[in-house]
């Protein structure tokens, strides 16, 4: 302290400048304005230089001489310095040093010239004084104080009370009781008084008395009395006094204080003539009893609130209860004398808010204004503060309002002027009023009302230093919403107008801010007042008796109950109703119907609950299986959807909300937006769609309305455009379409890690679906400038928002389709020309302008060398076009105008109607039906132009510099997949979009190889779908069936359609010297194969899925084959393998998963229902044998052998002229040619053989039968033969030249249909000659050796060796130079994709094999003994090669596939079956020729069905006919029909198996020695 005031230099250098210093620091404090302040600092000054005396460091003269000075310089100085002394005295008189004492005492002896005796003996001990002789004696003189006091405070004047006269007091009454409107003035009234005291000797205290006791009867006359007790004025004291007395006298019990005692204590408080504090003390109750009431009515409220809630009691019990509350309200009746409240109501009707303000802060909170008087007094105080303004800012247009007189008081507060005055005061008084400004809804709205005028001018307000000064402003309005307002409003009962008026303010905050209000009104205000703990209750009470009875009957009497409980406590009631819908999602559509009588700040509340509801931490948003999402969440969603759409609430709350959870990386809440936009805009996402229903959405908007939804979508304007609206303000429209999209991703790789593979397939499949409704809706509903302002360019969305590519094309597609539009256009009105080519060409000038930065902004969103295949140009197009674009679905339109028609046709029939409304009614349907009638022709122009492009376009689509094959495995992999799965209208497009590339004619397109990869092997394809995707996969492929199945149909279609056309070419590269090449077209019959492997491959694909015994794979097939039930199964045996593994599923799952027990038991009633449109296999395909041409390969073994060479050879030099110079690893090289050699080996071998002998392996005990026959009627079969020259275009157009190379015994043919019978006598003659077991037990034996390699591989070497029969008849030399070219190209030129085009190519390479080696048996004649020699060699090693090829790839077929492959689909396998199969089918093939015979029943048991399951029949059958010791080679054949066998057990069969085929094979090469 001395250092910031007095130096210790000032007092070293005392002499030299330390008292200059010194008194020119005082000189300067003396010249400063008199404060608290100044005085601090002197007294500071002056008590550090007496410090320094009192140690020794000042001379005690020079110190009092500078006092001396000092004094002088202001009046207060003494005193000042007798202040510090008194603070010296004590601290020395504490202190042991008695030198410093000493000091103390020899100052102040000094100072006593400047300090009067009087003030130091007033601040001095009785010790200091006598030490310093300023009084005798201590003792003495404390003795005489004593005495002093006691004679001022408690000895009383004695009055001599018989010298009173009474006449004096009646003047006195008469004198102040009288008329007091004139000019009488309280000086002329006191002078009397006066002397009437003097004369009547009047004691002046009764005199007091009696001017309050008459001030109390005259209580309005304040300006009278109170400048009258002002100049009577004794003592403060004396007044506090007597008032207190007053206020005791009427603390009797059932004693009631008059208002005029609290009006004149009021009026003398204001005027400041007492003190509060000292009458404070006289009023009861004490505070203490007060804080204990406070505390004693929160429990009460409590306990009623609890005895609510709690279940309902017998009715004896509600009698007592009423009984109770009966007391309870006689006791509140009366409630005992609050002599403070009663003071506080007097001080607040005068306007004294100063007093009025401490007296309540003695209490609890709004215990005072908890006093209906209280809070009218305080409200009325408001309202005279807030006129002025109120009546300049707020009153609304047309209000007049009553003028208010303000109060005369010069101490009550100032009325407001401005709004920054109501910080003033009114702000205050509004939180000490709280909830309580419920009784007066008057004030209430005018503070609404100025709240909402503010807000007006805080909007408007541009200047930024007005706008901060007016945001505290803001945040006190806001702190009165929470406080008062909103509080005040649960205690108003249901005053719906006092909630409009308050929307009317609050609807001019953010919604943050409301809902901030709101929260805080739901969560902590209820639990702040006991009224409004007890109000709670009541709510709630309420709301269960409405909920009870709700029911659809009765919605407007409740609707009425809920909105009048609604107007005073919405947060209470939705909490409750929203409680009960996520039990009962049966509520809903009552408790919808029911809130129509609601007003707009509870509508905006009900959004706030929804939102609260959903948000809530403690409830689990699934299931406790963790599959599916909680049913309460699903019941808000639909309620979410159906409140938004019917009624006008604000939608950014709640899509802020699901923006955020997407944020936070959370899909469950998608489920909302994906409600609320599906019933605010009628956009509906399903997979369930009818193909009526399908082919109405790719029409236009009306006609998607009309017929594309389940549910009559009617009056979405309104609330679409709300939706809109919402998106737009809060800039969410394109947030929420990014972040969807990536949260598909996020669903399965961040979302779902430890959620079950279910729950995460339908979370996706929402994520998704929502997302295409959405994108639907922007698309439908913003308009151009707006999707292109808000949505980015395709390469900005992949590249810098990380979209996915399908998602991306998927937001971009509206904009191009609008932009190309508006372009057209533009240039139509350029230039005027009505002529359809130039408008073609405008629109295809205008698509240039548009897509050309697309073309080159899709470039980066691939690796270059996707783009040696597809063009960008392709690519963009694929993905900018839609349905709309490609078709018009007149059907559709037609269905929907002749509903219309029938409408009207209805309405007109309608007697009951209205005229008004069937005009009306009819006036809608004509202008619909006209609408749609022109939309329909708008879209068939905008078709033909957008094909017109299209074909100008398509010679640039594909490049192909690899390989067809490469092109179309990059076409399905970045376009046809990734879009089939997208939307059911997308899977629609990508199957129409490859016909249309097909019917373009497109350069490089193969269409054929294209179906085929998409039907052969969707195993993982549909693994990998989730639900939803499945089912959209399912509608691809059902329209790629159905295209397939329309061309299989009839012949004409197939010729009109595909005759001519690239995508079925196959060319050939020729294997002679000339080098040439030859085109040809894939003919019908072969075409049909084709679709019978097709149908076979979804067969086993199928079969796989639903015995991997996993959900998902089981799932998603049963949905695919499903959805493409219309077009398959469409072959018998293929049907029934399905049939028996679906029954099989039934079984299965019926306990351990319903879900698929339910699907499974679906489509196998529907299958069941499909039975009767199968066919047969051989009227699904030619089935028939051709004639025996030149060469001998065999056709007749399985179903369908007509035209198989021609489609392998087609489609194997289709794929070989596609073969780029991929190379594979060495290994798979050497393989290959192993295989390459080994089969042309075999195929020399068995194709020698077949010569003389037929081929095929019979399947039934009447096979043994047809051998006799058959040697029999060879003649008649050679007559038949040259009549018909095959069944197959390429039969017979080489049919001359193959007839006349023919030799007599070349082969045996088929019996044709109409000889059936006479086989059947012929037979009978034959089974009397030969001995029928010995034939049964060598066919058994041969059945059981061929039937492994039939079954597995078999018949791929037929296509091969009948492709060589009828293409090529090249002389043996060239066959083996053709054969070591091949060799020598295949170790250059191998494929990549191994799954097709490697099969083609060994396909082909088959056919020139054995086309080279069948040759020789027609045109040259070699030695019969070098003939014989080297066909024995040939066949030995041939045979031990393949035995053991057999019993590897046996074991693996087997666990692959249960059951045998087809011949005859594996005859068509010549697009994906591997080469070591055909190495062992060229084996199996030669065994089969050996064996001479050739079974007419075949055809049927060597179908699929005999794979999977009809062997179990087939095989016990051939158990039967077989003799016993074969029994063991029928096991193999039963176990593989889908029972397990034992490792063991299979080496055992195998073994038997290959030494009795061993047997058989020599007896019968040594039989076919001796016939040729």
């Amino acid at each position: 302290m001395a250092a910031l005031i007095l130096p210790t230099d000032w007092i070293k250098n005392w002499d030299k400048s330390g008292k200059n210093e010194f008194l020119q620091f005082f000189q300067d404090l003396a010249g400063k304005p008199s404060s608290d302040e100044f005085v601090k600092d002197l007294q500071t000054a002056l008590y550090e230089l007496c410090w320094h005396v009192i140690q020794g460091n000042l001379k005690v003269d020079v110190a009092a001489g500078l006092l001396a000075d000092v004094m002088e310089l202001r009046d207060d100085m003494p005193s000042v310095l007798a202040d510090v002394f008194c603070i010296l005295d004590i601290e020395t008189g504490c202190l042991e040093e008695k030198h410093k004492r000493d000091h103390f005492t020899q100052l102040v002896g000094a100072c006593l010239i400047c300090v009067p005796d009087g003030m130091l003996k007033e601040r001095l001990d009785p010790e200091t004084l006598e030490s310093l002789g300023l009084i005798k004696q201590a003792q003495q003189f404390n003795q005489k104080i004593v005495k002093i006091k006691t004679k001022l405070f408690y000895k009383q004047q004695k009055f001599n009370l018989l010298r009173e006269e009474n006449e004096g007091y009646a003047k006195l009454i008469t004198e102040l009781g009288q008329d007091l409107s004139g000019n009488l003035t309280s000086h002329l009234v006191l002078e009397n008084i006066k002397s009437l005291i003097g004369c009547f000797n009047l004691d002046p205290n009764r005199v007091l008395d009696i001017i309050l006791e008459v001030y109390e009867c005259r209580w309005e006359q304040d300006e009278f009395f109170i400048p009258l007790i002002k100049s009577y004025m004794c003592e403060h004291q004396t007044l506090c006094h007597m008032l207190g007395f007053k206020f005791k006298f009427h603390q009797e019990p059932n004693g009631e204080t008059p208002s005029s005692l609290y009006h004149i204590a009021a009026a003398l408080l204001q005027h400041n003539l007492i003190a509060l504090e000292d009458l404070y003390v006289h009023l009861l109750p004490l505070d203490s009893s007060i804080v204990e009431e406070h505390k004693r009515e929160i429990l009460e409220a409590k306990q009623i609130a609890r005895k609510l809630t709690m279940v309902v009691v017998p009715s004896e019990k509600t009698e007592d209860k009423e009984k109770e509350k009966e007391k309870e309200e006689e006791k509140n009746e009366k409630p005992p004398d609050n002599q403070k409240l009663g003071l506080l109501e007097a001080l607040l009707r005068i306007g004294d808010w100063q007093h009025a303000q401490s007296i309540m802060d003695q209490m609890p909170a709004f215990y005072a204004t908890s006093h209906k008087a209280i809070a009218i007094a305080l409200c009325q105080l408001l309202h005279l503060i807030v006129e002025p303004l109120y009546r300049r800012a707020a009153v609304p247009k047309g209000a007049k309002g009553g003028l208010m007189t303000p109060l005369r008081s010069k101490q009550a507060p100032r009325p407001a002027e401005r709004f920054d005055d109501l910080s003033r005061d009114v702000f205050t008084m509004l939180c000490y009023l709280g909830p309580h400004l419920s009784h007066d809804p008057i004030l209430f709205a005018k503070i609404v009302r100025l709240g909402k005028s503010f807000m007006k001018e805080f909007q408007s307000e541009s200047r930024q230093d007005t706008k901060d000064r007016m945001d505290s402003l803001l945040s006190c309005f806001l702190s009165i919403a929470d406080q008062v307002l909103l509080p005040s409003l649960s205690l108003m009962e249901c005053n719906a107008c006092m909630s409009e008026e308050l929307w009317g303010f609050f609807k001019l905050f953010p919604y943050q801010h409301r809902y901030r209000l709101y929260g805080q009104w739901k969560n902590e205000t209820y639990g702040n007042h006991p009224l409004l703990v007890k109000i709670k209750a009541q709510t709630v009470d309420r709301a269960k008796y409405i909920m009870k009875r709700l029911t659809k009957e009765n919605v407007k009497p409740s609707g009425r109950q809920i909105g009048k409980l609604s107007h005073s406590n919405p947060t209470i009631l939705f909490d409750y109703i929203l409680s009960q819908i996520q039990w009962y999602d049966n509520l809903i559509t009552p408790v919808v119907d029911s809130l129509k009588y609601l007003t707009s700040l509870n509508y905006d509340v009900l959004a706030y609950c929804i939102i609260e509801a959903l948000a809530n931490p403690e409830k689990e948003k699934m299931k406790h299986d963790d599959t599916t999402i909680s049913s309460w969440l699903q019941s808000l969603a639909s309620l979410c959807g159906a409140v938004f759409r019917k009624y006008p609430i604000e939608l950014a709350g709640l899509l802020q909300y699901v923006t955020n959870q997407l944020k936070a990386g959370k899909s469950f809440d998608l489920l909302i937006l994906k409600e609320v936009v599906q019933k605010m805009a009628g956009i509906e996402i399903t997979d369930e769609m009818t193909v009526e229903q399908l082919e109405a959405m790719t029409g236009g908007e009306q006609l998607k309305a009309e017929g594309g939804y389940f549910g009559q979508i009617r009056n979405t304007k309104k609330s679409s455009q709300r939706l809109k609206d919402a998106l737009l303000d809060h800039e969410l429209a394109l947030p929420l379409c990014l972040l969807m999209a990536q949260q598909r991703n996020g669903v399965v790789f961040s979302e779902g890690g430890e959620k079950h593979l279910k729950l995460v397939g339908k979370l996706y499949d929402q994520c998704h679906d929502t997302l295409v409704q959405f994108g639907g809706f922007l698309a439908s509903n913003l308009s151009t400038e707006d999707y292109i302002k808000r949505v980015p360019s395709v390469d900005v969305l992949c590249n810098q928002f990380h979209t996915p590519h399908d998602a991306a094309f998927f937001l971009s597609r509206p904009m191009y389709a609008h932009q190309i539009l508006s372009k057209y256009d533009e240039l139509k009105k350029a230039e005027k020309g009505n002529r359809q080519q130039q408008k073609v060409h405008k629109y295809i000038a205008a698509c240039e302008q548009i897509m050309a930065p697309v073309h080159e902004a899709v470039v980066s969103l691939h690796l270059p060398k996707v783009w040696d295949d597809l063009r960008p140009q392709f690519y963009a197009t694929f993905w900018s076009l839609t349905m709309y674009d490609l078709a018009v679905p007149h059907n559709a339109y037609d269905r929907e105008v002749n509903k219309l028609k029938m409408q009207i046709k209805a309405i007109d029939e309608n007697t009951e109607m209205p005229l008004n409304k069937k005009k009306k009614e009819k006036e809608r349907c004509t202008a619909l039906q006209d609408k749609l009638q022109e939309e329909e022709k708008k879209q068939l122009e905008h078709v033909q132009r957008v094909l017109h492009r299209l074909k100008l376009e398509k010679d640039n689509w594909l490049l192909a510099k690899s390989t067809k094959n490469e092109t179309i495995t990059k076409f399905l992999q970045l376009c046809i997949f990734p879009r089939c799965v997208f939307s059911a209208i997308d899977a629609v497009y990508c199957a129409r979009f490859v016909e249309l590339v097909h019917q373009q004619k497109t350069p490089n397109f193969c269409t054929l190889l294209c179906y085929d990869r998409v039907f052969s092997d969707i195993i993982y394809t549909v693994a990998s779908c989730t639900e939803n995707e499945s089912r959209r996969y399912g509608r691809f492929l059902c329209c790629m069936l159905e295209t397939v199945t329309r061309w299989h149909s009839d012949r004409a279609i197939y010729e009109k359609e595909c005759g001519n056309y690239p995508g079925f070419l196959t060319i050939f590269r020729a294997s002679g010297f000339d080098g040439g090449n030859k085109a040809d077209q894939l003919d019908y019959e072969n075409f049909r194969h084709v679709v019978h492997k097709w149908h076979y491959k979804l067969t086993k694909a199928s079969v796989h899925c639903l015995e991997t015994g996993e959900y998902t794979h089981i799932r998603n097939i049963l949905i695919v084959l499903t959805k493409i039930l219309p077009w398959y199964p469409k072959v018998l045996n293929l049907g029934q393998a399905l049939e028996c593994r679906v029954h099989k599923i039934c079984q299965e799952e019926k306990e351990k998963r319903p879900d698929l027990y339910a699907l499974a038991m679906g489509y196998s009633g529907q299958l069941k229902g499909r039975k009767v449109h199968m066919v047969p296999e051989n009227e699904f395909h030619q089935k028939e044998q051709p004639v025996r041409s030149a060469t001998s390969g065999s056709l007749q073994n399985g179903p369908g052998n007509t035209g198989k060479p021609a489609v392998t050879a087609a489609t194997a030099s289709a794929g070989k002229a596609e073969e780029g110079a991929v190379e594979d690893s060495d290994k798979s090289k050497d393989k290959s040619q192993a295989a390459q050699k080994a089969a042309s080996k075999n195929s020399t071998a068995a194709n020698k053989v077949s010569s003389s002998n037929g081929s095929s392996t019979p399947n039934s005990t009447k096979g043994s039968k047809e051998k006799e026959d058959k040697e029999k009627t060879t003649k008649e079969k050679k007559e038949k033969k040259e009549k018909n020259p095959g069944s197959t275009p390429e039969a017979k157009a080489g049919g001359k030249d193959k007839q006349k190379e023919e030799k007599p015994t070349d082969s045996k043919e088929k019996t044709p249909k109409a000889d059936k019978d006479k086989r059947k006598d012929d037979k009978k003659e034959e089974k009397s000659k030969i001995d029928g077991k010995t034939a049964e037990k060598e066919w058994s034996k041969e059945r059981d050796v061929s039937n492994d390699s039939k079954t597995k591989e078999g018949s791929k070497v037929e296509k091969s060796a009948g492709a060589g029969s009828m293409k090529s008849l090249v002389p043996r030399s060239e066959g083996v130079e053709s054969d070591r070219a091949e060799q020598k190209r295949r170790k250059l030129d191998t494929h990549s994709s191994p799954s097709h085009s490697s099969a083609v190519k060994d396909n082909l390479n088959d056919f020139k094999d054995s086309t080279s080696k069948h040759h020789p048996n027609h045109s040259t004649v070699l030695p019969k003994s070098k003939e014989k020699d080297d066909e024995k060699k040939e066949s030995d090693k041939s045979r031990d090669r393949s035995n053991e090829r057999e019993k590897k790839e046996d074991r693996k077929d087997r666990k692959r596939v249960s059951g045998s492959v087809p011949d005859a689909v594996k005859g068509l396998g010549h697009l994906d079956y591997s080469n070591s199969d055909r190495e062992m089918s060229q084996e199996a093939k030669r065994r089969k020729d050996e064996n001479g015979m050739s079974s007419s029943k075949h055809s049927k048991s060597a179908s699929p069905s005999e794979s999977p399951h009809s062997n179990d029949k087939d095989s016990s059958k051939r158990s039967k006919s077989t003799s016993k010791d074969k029994s063991d080679l029928a096991k193999p054949e039963k176990t593989s029909g889908g029972k397990k066998e034992s490792r063991h057990d299979k080496e055992k069969s195998e073994k038997k198996r290959d030494s009795t085929g061993a047997k058989e094979e020599k007896k019968h090469h040594k039989s076919s020695e001796k016939h040729r």
